[in-house]
Parts: C-alpha cells; sequence; structure tokens
C-alpha cells in the first residue's frame, strides 16, 4: 500500500485527488492542516507521496518542498501552483518535484500521480 500525505489548511481543495485515492484501494491518505505539521509527519512516518497545496497557513507549497529535503530528500513530493508551466520550472528547479498540479486537481491527476509514483517505486526497488 502506498501512503501518500496531502496538506492544506482546506480539505476541499484536494478532496479530489483523495476521493480518487480512496476508490483505488491501494493508498494510505494521510492529512496535514499546516507545512510544519506536515514536516513533522514526514520526519516520523515513511511516505511515498507528499502533495501540497499552494499556500499551507504557515509557508507555500514550494517553501515546503524546499524543507522537505533537508527531512528526507527520498519522498516524492507534487504541488499545486498556479504560475506558468515555465515559470514554475524556474521556481520549482532543484527541490525535485514530480509534477504541478492545478487547482482543484482531479480524478485524471490522482491516477497520474500514482502511476508514476508506481513507475518510480519500480525503478528504485
Amino acid at each position: 500500500m502506498l501512503k501518500i500525505l496531502l496538506i492544506s489548511p482546506d480539505k476541499g481543495s484536494l478532496s479530489g485527488l483523495a476521493s480518487a485515492w480512496t476508490e483505488s484501494g491501494d493508498v494510505d491518505l494521510m492529512w496535514a492542516k499546516s507545512g510544519k505539521m506536515a514536516l513533522s509527519i514526514a520526519s516520523d512516518t515513511v511516505i511515498d507521496l507528499v502533495v501540497t497545496d499552494e499556500q499551507l497557513g504557515d509557508m507555500t507549497g514550494l517553501e515546503f518542498a524546499d524543507k522537505l529535503l533537508a527531512v528526507n530528500p527520498m519522498i516524492n513530493c507534487a504541488s499545486v501552483n498556479r504560475l506558468p508551466p515555465e515559470a514554475f520550472h524556474e521556481a520549482s528547479e532543484g527541490l525535485g518535484l514530480m509534477s504541478q498540479l492545478p487547482v482543484h486537481p482531479g480524478k485524471e491527476h490522482a491516477d497520474a500521480l500514482l502511476q508514476g509514483l508506481k513507475y518510480i517505486k519500480l525503478l528504485t526497488s
């Protein structure tokens, strides 16, 4: 079972992902309301993927991704962000993000992330 941590002060913004993964049956979902709470969870728990909302209340998703590297650089991460793709690439370069997600990502994004995550796990096992 894959362990995925969703980070958002508003569960509704990532509910499309959560619903799709709950239906898939092979995902253990966890939630954190802030970046600080998520970093604490990531330091104590094996996690396969972290998905951040754009704003986490105490930091941005990109700031979280940067801090996550110091906690565990092997945790895969994706982030909701409104920047155009080229600007996002520039802003997130070096953070090791799997994907940029749109605001309110849905089932198609959940499926793509899960497929990519399974491929990465296959390569590294």
